[in-house]
């Protein structure tokens, strides 16, 4: 058996580069969040910056996308986190269960509204979820849309150096 991707033998400095801008980025990111709060959070950012630096050139690592993709996500993640915690939802679903319903809304809706916006990024659908399912405040929300576009920079710059690593 062959472990080894044949690419990475004939030529393993995109592999090393790409996995060290991706290990920069994300200590980046854990410097700023809380790291116990906004585990999930973290977790969609860390599979949005995966696709970016080894998938370079796929339709969800570009800025549209991605960018938009985000923002639909935030939307739906801070709309649905808002109408969990609402007199009406809270007297129709008890306890947990409305987080569970709003945090499955939240994530259908915000697939719909990016496929039909053409702004389809896979990471952001968990993004919206973890919104409705984890605390977060301004700051945070500030902080993802920050993140979000500075990694499409961080793109936009390296780009003629990242290769399709998958």
């Amino acid at each position: 058996m062959n472990f080894l991707d044949q690419n990475f033998k004939k030529n393993p400095w995109p592999y090393v580069f790409q996995s060290l801008c991706a290990s920069v980025y994300i200590l980046f990111i854990l410097l700023f969040l809380d790291i116990r709060h906004n585990a999930a959070i973290i977790a969609s950012l860390g599979a949005s910056v995966f696709l970016v630096f080894t998938t370079p050139r796929q339709y969800y690592a570009h800025p549209k996308p991605l960018i938009g993709g985000y923002l639909v996500g935030i939307l739906m993640g801070v709309l649905f986190s808002y109408l969990a915690h609402t007199v009406l939802i809270e007297t129709v679903f008890a306890g947990d269960i409305r987080h569970v319903v709003c945090g499955a809304l939240a994530v259908g809706i915000s697939i719909f509204l990016m496929v039909i916006t053409d702004t389809e990024h896979p990471p952001a659908a968990g993004m919206a979820l973890s919104l409705v399912l984890g605390a977060w405040n301004l700051y945070t929300v500030t902080f993802i849309v920050t993140a979000v576009i500075f990694l499409s920079l961080l793109k936009k710059i390296l780009n003629p150096f990242l290769k399709k690593l998958i």
